[in-house]
């Protein structure tokens, strides 16, 4: 679905992604893991073509549609949830017939059920799912998840990690991006590890480690380098 060949990303004198190479297959779910300016988030906007990349290659299988949620998302705070998503699918020329139940489906899977209230009113948590939502829209084949569960509680984030898994399942491929290494152990197949835009290792959840946890195995690579 995905191959990144040697990616690079300077910002004037500082090298943010630096020779990373990655790849993911259809079905899985792939993490980019790494402490804050590892350059998870520079890595997701040059596989979208929001950034452009400084040398590397980026392939992505051709035709597939893609879903995008950011790790800020915005919406127009004017407007309540359902009537943003009205707005994103009618630029994605879903049939008006179709949009409304597409909406109401997607609000109860993501829980923003409550479709009166503006989004100038919204939590943290409550944009991350309704970003969800958004990425959601036009059944796409490969989902791009930068940091989904940011500013949800305990229980909105088991709620976001069963949904990634029902998608997974689903037959989605999913590239995802979170700090929180106990959700990745849980959702994951696989994943690299990053430092300074490199990659300092690799994660599999097939591979043993001597019983070592995520955790053990992240601390080990990041804290010694």
């Amino acid at each position: 679905m995905l191959k990144c060949q040697n990616l690079k990303k300077s910002y004037k004198e500082k090298c943010v992604v630096n020779n990373l190479c990655f790849q993911v297959n259809k079905g899985e779910v792939f993490a980019l893991l790494g402490a804050n300016g590892a350059g998870k988030t520079t890595t997701i906007k040059m596989i979208l073509g929001l950034v452009k990349k400084d040398e590397g290659e980026i392939t992505l299988e051709e035709g597939m549609k893609i879903g995008y949620s950011p790790d800020t998302p915005f919406f127009p705070p004017f407007l309540t949830g359902r009537e943003a998503l009205n707005y994103y699918g009618k630029l994605q020329k879903i049939p008006k017939k179709e949009l409304s139940p597409i909406i109401t489906e997607l609000l109860e899977t993501v829980g923003l059920d409550d479709d009166k209230t503006k989004i100038k009113n919204y939590s943290k948590g409550m944009l991350q799912r309704l970003a969800f939502a958004q990425a959601l829209l036009g059944e796409p084949d490969f989902l791009i998840l930068d940091e989904p569960t940011a500013g949800l509680d305990a229980l909105g984030r088991i709620e976001m990690m069963e949904l990634i898994g029902r998608l997974k399942r689903s037959g989605k491929t999913i590239l995802l991006n979170s700090h929180i290494l106990n959700d990745i152990e849980r959702v994951c197949d696989r994943g690299i590890i990053m430092k300074k835009g490199k990659t300092l290792g690799t994660w599999s959840k097939e591979q043993d480690y001597g019983g070592k946890s995520l955790e053990e195995i992240f601390v080990e690579l990041v804290g010694a380098n």
